[in-house]
């Protein structure tokens, strides 16, 4: 067969009724056993596959799952879509993804614009300076529930699953330290976002637990790319009071720096160590090899989209806050 199978086909064949078909694929009490199994038998044979849509009308599971996240381009964010993926297929959903291109006003159009009713839950990582809060909570309050994954908006009393954006940098200004390395840098994100200040009081704890400067000028907020870790780098470097490291908020920015680094002359890792977070493929491609912090990007994918089943299946199910460790990888941008 061409198309898909519809109850109709399945009721013509056994020469019943549609309503008798239906009945017997949701196994209510009416059906006889005969007929439900000659029902069942007859759909597994021709690969029949429920019309969430149509049922979704009658139970109101339509069986949709909408994902809104920043980009789609990056390692991140598509391991993260893949361990989504995995769950939801498994549970037979579909996936929706909106991409939002990390534009706030591209996230509100999305979220004005869902068809909420054909939609049984919401998987949202927040773009840079959201202001989508209320927008949310209205989805919501219709009944229809949301888990934040990665960049989360804290005033939403919702399920969240984050890694530990605070002992991973903290663990990654350590392990600078420990190989001899004392004037680091730090090349940050966007000052709005909650895991760019997380990762930010990692860098400053970790320099003072040890008793060492934390300088303004070392510090640089901007965007995530390797172009934004080029220009934050020329920016540290050409001052006269240079550091002897970077730790980078993601690898991209760490890579960028490497690249600038390298163009001003300077050994990377004997003069100038480079810390990443992240574990990007590239990190590996890159030379000299970058030192970072792995994220558990496809356990958050998976993580959330079981929460969200939980909520979706369970209307009072209690919103959890899941924060999962990342781990430290040591390459030869840290060797001295």
């Amino acid at each position: 067969m061409g198309r898909f199978v519809t109850i109709k086909d399945i009721a013509k064949k056994l020469n019943i009724s549609v309503s008798t078909v239906s009945r017997a694929l949701r196994d209510t009490y009416d059906v006889n056993q005969e007929t439900r199994e000659k029902v069942l038998a007859l759909a597994s044979e021709l690969n029949y596959r429920p019309n969430f849509n149509a049922m979704g009308l009658v139970n109101r599971n339509s069986h949709n799952i909408a994902v809104i996240l920043p980009f789609i381009t990056n390692y991140y964010f598509s391991t993260v879509i893949t361990g989504i993926q995995e769950v939801a297929y498994k549970n037979d959903y579909n996936i929706i993804l909106h991409i939002t291109n990390d534009s706030p006003e591209r996230e509100l159009s999305i979220i004005k614009n869902l068809a909420v009713s054909n939609l049984d839950g919401l998987l949202v990582s927040v773009s840079t300076n959201s202001d989508a809060g209320t927008h949310f909570q209205q989805v919501m309050d219709t009944g229809v529930p949301i888990v934040f994954f990665d960049r989360v908006s804290d005033g939403i009393p919702t399920s969240k699953v984050m890694q530990d954006d605070y002992n991973g940098a903290f663990e990654a200004v350590e392990h600078l330290i420990e190989r001899g390395y004392k004037k680091i840098a730090h090349i940050a994100g966007p000052e709005g976002l909650s895991f760019t200040q997380k990762r930010k009081k990692g860098y400053l704890d970790a320099l003072k637990k040890h008793g060492l400067p934390a300088k303004d000028q070392w510090i640089v907020h901007s965007g995530f790319s390797q172009e934004d870790g080029q220009q934050d780098a020329t920016k540290i470097f050409s001052r006269k009071d240079q550091p002897d490291a970077i730790f980078a908020v993601n690898d991209r920015k760490a890579i960028g720096a490497i690249i600038t680094l390298k163009e001003m002359g300077l050994q990377v890792g004997k003069e100038v160590g480079v810390i990443g977070f992240t574990n990007d493929p590239v990190s590996t491609v890159v030379s000299p090899t970058l030192s970072t912090i792995a994220e558990p990007a496809f356990e958050i994918g998976k993580k959330s989209c079981e929460l969200l089943l939980k909520h979706i299946n369970k209307r009072n199910f209690i919103a959890e806050d899941i924060i999962l460790p990342g781990t430290l990888v040591a390459r030869e941008s840290t060797l001295r």
